[in-house]
């Protein structure tokens, strides 16, 4: 059993974005491809980009169309944008779905001759593993969540199935993370909450993700061997640590738009839990949030200047992290109460047996406290709803079978159902 580690260039600090026009410089960029959404497109993270390429003479074209909670329909659009403009190198300003867009620009337009299928996960697509090369990608994260910056994956939701998957390949990692701070001071509170509920479940769940040395079979080509890996022991260093931020300043950023160092702690924390379960993985939270945002009616969230409804990625990942990992906590107990404690529980007469009833109790206190919709049934399920969230999970065995405790459809509807209410 063997481990690879595969870990992103990041620079951080406040206003390092004005080095970008210099890196493109660099790189001896000719056209570039600088990539965002409608929203952004008009505040200071995507204003810092265009001075610093305007100072540098950088020849670029714009693409702000950029879905939020990208689809195969949104992908394919970015995607006829960059064949058509023979870019040699890509900047996404944004969070994760700007990110992930411009990662399937980039390798579509790199493959032309490619299926859109050919490199999405299997079972929904080919999941063919990537042999052709790609153009640099500079990603500048505008939120403190999905750490898209520094991980090989690309997620949208697949109209036709209503269900979200992706396309995961170290191949499309971006080749350099911009971390600045200042960025997030643009960003309003309950997409700071919903942003941090992401880099949460990604600690958590790679932390208890299944151990790298029980998964099987191993590939018989490293090509083939999975970015997501299970727990490990270099991924567990960046988890821990992400979780501890997390706990410390999670609140503050949420509650304080001016508090710069909580901002610039999370920001970080997305980063380095990326680097954590971008090697890792996630397991259940996740592979059942991708039908909760698929077959959303209409729920719409504060502070999301959308025209269309959503359940954002963070949300729908952490309203079933209750009963998750009350469920998965009999394999590795020692490590959900470890995180429970991390958080803020009281473990010093804690029963080992208890873990995963005391990480719960310690999550929804945690979510109670942001003013966290109250489960599923307050974005918009219902009972009748679980057959369909659980058929939409089967296919994301990507994750699911990262779990450390194996489940059956039964054990998901379960699940679902214990996460309608949670308070």
């Amino acid at each position: 059993f063997f481990l690879q580690v595969a870990i992103s260039n990041i620079r951080y600090g406040e206003g390092v974005t004005k080095e970008i026009g210099m890196d493109l410089q660099n790189l001896g960029a000719r056209r570039v491809c600088l990539m965002t959404d409608k929203n952004l497109s008009k505040l200071p993270p995507v204003n810092a980009v265009l001075n610093s390429l305007a100072k540098y003479g950088i020849n670029f074209q714009m693409y702000d169309n950029v879905r939020v909670e990208p689809t195969d329909q949104s992908f394919l659009d970015a995607i006829q944008f960059a064949k058509k403009g023979g870019f040699d190198a890509y900047v996404a300003v944004g969070g994760g779905s700007v990110i992930d867009t411009c990662k399937a620009a980039n390798l579509y337009a790199a493959s032309p001759s490619a299926e859109f299928l050919d490199y999405v996960n299997a079972p929904i697509g080919k999941g063919k593993p990537v042999t052709v090369p790609l153009k640099p990608l500079i990603a500048v994260p505008t939120t403190s969540g999905t750490g898209s910056e520094t991980t090989g994956v690309a997620i949208f939701d697949f109209k036709e199935l209503k269900v979200k998957t992706g396309i995961a390949s170290r191949a499309i990692k971006p080749t350099l993370g911009i971390i600045d701070p200042l960025h997030t001071l643009s960003m309003p509170e309950r997409i700071v909450a919903n942003s941090g509920f992401d880099v949460l479940c990604h600690a958590l769940e790679s932390y208890t993700a299944l151990p790298y040395n029980k998964r099987s079979p191993c590939p018989s080509n490293p090509i083939n061997r999975p970015a997501y890996q299970g727990s490990n022991p270099v991924s567990d260093v960046w988890a821990l640590h992400a979780l501890r931020i997390v706990a410390k300043y999670l609140k503050r950023a949420i509650r304080n738009p001016e508090d710069h160092e909580a901002r610039a702690n999370m920001h970080l924390a997305s980063a380095f839990a990326g680097i954590g379960f971008g090697n890792a993985g996630v397991h259940l939270c996740h592979g059942m949030s991708y039908p909760i945002s698929g077959l959303v009616k209409i729920y719409k969230p504060k502070d999301y200047n959308v025209d269309h409804s959503l359940v954002p990625h963070g949300l729908s990942v952490v309203l079933t992290s209750p009963a998750v990992f009350a469920f998965t906590a009999q394999i590795h107990p020692e490590r959900h109460l470890e995180a429970a404690e991390i958080l803020g529980a009281d473990i010093r007469t804690a029963r080992i047996k208890d873990a995963g009833l005391i990480l719960a109790d310690t999550l929804r206190k945690f979510l109670f406290d942001l003013n966290v919709d109250d489960g599923l049934a307050a974005i918009g399920y219902s009972k009748a709803d679980i057959p369909a969230l659980v058929k939409g999970t089967l296919p994301q065995e990507r994750v699911t079978k990262l779990s450390p405790r194996p489940q059956t459809e039964e054990d998901l509807s379960a699940l679902f159902e214990a996460s309608m209410k949670l308070y």
